[in-house]
């Protein structure tokens, strides 16, 4: 797909939301299931079943998935995304790229061995290594732009109010 295409693909899309900005708001939506065996939840993706469990570090067997990585992948996959689209509408030629992201746990923290340890990521770091003759400039924009738009990373980045309850089946 090409930045004509994309654009010509999207333009209906940018017009409806632009005259009724409601039709933009969307609700997405995930579902798991606890397993009745394992501490490990059955996770519907949609494509498929992903059962996420305890990592290792935590006393996990390392057979299902862990959800921090799940996360991580989550960012790498939007990211990648976002970059490809934002480098095909401004033309910029791209032969091949990847896209990693590795985060810092202390897992004292969720184990509850040390209170002053953090639960959850301390930091995360994302890279992008692209192979291209586009000037610099116009990577500088694509960067900027792929952090502006990706959802994951500006999720990650602001912080979202989340709500939270708990009901009796």
């Amino acid at each position: 797909m090409d930045a004509t295409e994309l654009r010509a693909l999207q333009a209906p899309i940018k017009d409806r939301y632009k005259a009724d900005p409601a039709a933009a708001m969307i609700t997405l939506k995930a579902r798991g299931t606890l397993d009745d065996s394992n501490v490990a939840c059955k996770v519907e993706t949609g494509r498929a079943l992903a059962v996420a469990g305890l990592h290792p570090a935590t006393g996990g067997t390392g057979l299902e998935l862990c959800s921090g990585d799940m996360l991580l992948e989550a960012l790498v996959a939007c990211a990648g995304v976002t970059l490809k689209a934002v480098a095909t509408a401004l033309a910029i030629p791209l032969k091949s790229g990847t896209v990693a992201a590795e985060g810092d746990l202390d897992f004292r923290g969720t184990l509850g061995v040390a209170k002053d340890a953090p639960v959850g990521f301390a930091e995360i770091r994302l890279a992008f290594t692209v192979d291209t003759d586009a000037p610099q400039e116009q990577l500088d924009q694509l960067l900027k732009l792929t952090e502006r738009y990706c959802v994951v990373y500006q999720t990650i980045r602001n912080g979202p109010r989340v709500a939270v309850r708990l009901d009796r089946a």
